[in-house]
């Protein structure tokens, strides 16, 4: 038996409605949170109408019940609510944001782009790279040059998910940009092309000053299989944080790249755990005899996790 009964007729949705215009702002909330659980889009114009309720709570109840709708109206609706006065009603809003799913939201969050604030504008890219709709690039690509890094950062977010190669020259400059999440976010957003461009983009990513930059750029090269790379990964196990150095292995290791077996065996023995682990896994992708002696040497490693690896690594050697 269910804990909780269905909602079985549009008369329910009508008797919370009727509780929406009651005095008492504690049962404005409850009626809110009970239209929310209904799930019929019945419901959506009646929770758009608690966004704007005089009560904060009521407002903010109304933000998060609309998560579990979709749609052009509840878009338009959850993008007004961005200025709410109430931090945590835009807060709220601009999480459900991020849950709509229906491209055809995406025109109804635009207009709000013109004269929102930087958190607004910001909340309004994150929740249309969710959306994947092209008729967001134009506005993105121009919020590549906006003044507020974060808006920068969710701008290229649209950008990346929407793959499209006519954005490359704008995510190239946005990789030398000042701000290094912007630069960050530019180059994960390279991971779609394959052109020679984007390809030096990447490898000029490796010499970064922001750790997090080279971090994103090692991983990115390895997602486009870029060969050309495979020197400058190579360069990079000699990092100072072995965060970029996790990424460079695995690269390595997609990469099938056997030259770089001797210079992944060193990170075998390295102090973080993190790091053998992966230098192990990516000598098994790599999958040659020459990584045999270093596994070898590494199977009584003192960390479980890595001795897991090792083991799969010589297996797969072997098996190959």
């Amino acid at each position: 038996m269910p804990i909780f009964e269905p909602f079985e007729d549009a008369a329910e949705v009508d008797d919370l409605t009727e509780r929406l215009a009651d005095a008492d702002p504690s049962v404005r909330r409850i009626a809110v949170i009970e239209l929310g659980d209904t799930s019929d889009p019945a419901a959506v114009p009646h929770l758009l109408t608690a966004l704007r309720d005089d009560v904060a709570e009521v407002r903010l109840q109304a933000a998060q019940a609309l998560e579990a709708f979709d749609g052009p109206q509840v878009g338009a609706g959850l993008a007004a609510a961005l200025s709410d006065p109430d931090a945590r009603v835009a807060e709220a809003a601009a999480t459900s944001l991020t849950e709509l799913k229906d491209p055809e939201a995406a025109p109804a969050l635009l207009p709000y782009l013109e004269n929102g604030t930087p958190f607004v504008r910001a909340a309004l890219f994150r929740g249309l790279k969710e959306l994947r709709n092209p008729i967001s690039l134009r506005a993105a690509l121009a919020a590549i040059e906006d003044a507020d890094p974060a808006v920068r950062v969710q701008a290229v977010g649209v950008i990346g998910y929407l793959k499209a190669e006519e954005s490359l020259p704008a995510l190239i400059v946005a990789t030398r940009g000042d701000a290094p999440e912007v630069r960050r976010a530019a180059i994960g957003a390279l991971a779609f092309s394959r052109s020679s461009h984007a390809a030096e983009a990447l490898m000029a990513g490796l010499d970064d000053p922001e750790w997090q930059v080279r971090e994103i750029a090692a991983e990115t090269i390895g997602k486009t299989a870029l060969d050309d790379g495979i020197g400058k990964l190579m360069a990079a196990m000699d990092d100072d944080y072995w965060q970029v150095r996790v990424q460079a292995a695995r690269s390595l290791g997609k990469l099938k790249a056997v030259r770089a077996i001797p210079i992944l065996a060193p990170a075998l023995e390295h102090s973080i755990s993190n790091l053998r682990k992966d230098a192990a896994a990516a000598l098994g992708e790599i999958a040659h005899p020459d990584g045999l002696p270093y596994l070898e040497r590494a199977m009584n490693d003192i960390d479980p996790d890595v001795r897991k690896n090792v083991r799969w690594a010589i297996s797969r050697i072997r098996a190959a």
